[in-house]
């Protein structure tokens, strides 16, 4: 079942693309057609402690494929994205005393670093089958480049950990079988099906238990103690005025709740409501928009609703209104976005 997540809210370290634009072999001039349709720019893109929201994360991760023009994109992603660009996680994992420890500390802590995707771990005979399960519906491409990066990040991080490729690991993909599979070999050294009912590795249990020759006991509780300050971090933001507002939003249809109303409902003033947020930086408008620009290339995307319809639903008085905000969030028009996602697919 896929978990409603904000993806509006900026949470994902922008480091990982960063890396996507080295992959790509990108000059400081081609960065803006990267950032495409994200309202950001390259100064903010350049700081290592700029945050993405999940939707920027995607939008990005489609440009790339637009760029790099290559089905391995995403096998070769995955191979740059190496555990010490995962921060403490990926520390964490490294330090692990062994496979089936670091994969549990994946399980815990990617909420820290990719909050687009969950690990879920169940034994079974001899052996332990993780699936990836993702919070957001993507497109047969995202859906394929993600999965393809999540598997070779799995297979280096093993190989590093138990000292040998796993040759014994299975993974199963939701896509079919692509003309580039072949390719798959220089990446992935376990048995490889296609069109499964899930992304899972099955990995044998003694595998998961072989020790790590690499592993160090004061850096793993180092590691352990910085991810999980992080993660008590990140839970405790869900008790935010911002978390709260924005699910006063939610249950509310499209743009009709007012500052008034969400303040009164948290028993504070107006002005107090706006002394919280922008505390937490943040404003009431900033994010209605949000929640709205998200509801409009969610329809924009998955329906051929029309535009004039979807200003409608998104209770805007008329559809102009609703073209000049689009335009405001996104740089790009209602019809010039859904052509531009049409051809994505």
């Amino acid at each position: 079942m896929m978990r409603d997540i904000d993806l509006s809210q900026p949470c994902i370290p922008s480091n990982y693309s960063r890396l996507i634009a080295r992959e790509l072999a990108l000059q400081t001039r081609d960065v803006p057609d990267l950032l495409a349709m994200t309202q950001l720019t390259v100064d903010q893109f350049l700081q290592e402690d700029t945050l993405l929201t999940p939707q920027q994360q995607l939008q990005i991760l489609d440009n790339s494929l637009q760029l790099a023009n290559d089905d391995t994109f995403g096998l070769r992603l995955g191979r740059r994205l190496t555990s010490p660009t995962h921060g403490a996680m990926g520390f964490l994992v490294n330090s692990s005393p062994d496979l089936l420890t670091a994969i549990r500390a994946f399980q815990v802590f990617l909420p820290t670093r990719m909050n687009l995707a969950r690990l879920e771990m169940a034994a079974r005979d001899n052996w332990l089958e993780v699936t990836c399960r993702f919070h957001v519906e993507l497109s047969e491409s995202l859906l394929k480049v993600l999965s393809e990066s999540f598997a070779v990040i799995f297979f280096d991080c093993a190989e590093f950990i138990v000292g040998r490729p796993v040759g014994e690991v299975v993974c199963g993909f939701l896509h079919k079988e692509p003309g580039y599979s072949h390719c798959y070999a220089d990446y992935i050294p376990g048995s490889i099906t296609f069109g499964a009912t899930s992304l899972a590795l099955n990995i044998p249990l003694d595998v998961c238990k072989v020790p790590n020759a690499s592993a160090n006991h004061e850096n793993y509780m180092m590691a352990l103690k910085q991810c999980e300050c992080m993660l008590a971090q990140l839970q405790s933001d869900r008790e935010s005025c911002k978390y709260r507002v924005q699910k006063m939003m939610l249950s509310h249809p499209p743009g009709v709740l007012t500052e008034e109303e969400a303040a009164a409902a948290l028993f504070i003033c107006k002005r107090t409501l706006a002394r919280r947020l922008k505390a937490e930086g943040a404003s009431f408008r900033q994010l209605r928009d949000g929640i709205l620009s998200q509801q409009a290339i969610g329809y924009l995307r998955d329906s051929s609703v029309s535009v004039e319809a979807i200003a409608e639903l998104l209770n805007y008085h008329d559809s102009a209104n609703f073209r000049r905000a689009f335009k405001r969030w996104f740089g790009v028009t209602p019809d010039q976005y859904r052509r531009r996602s049409a051809s994505q697919t």
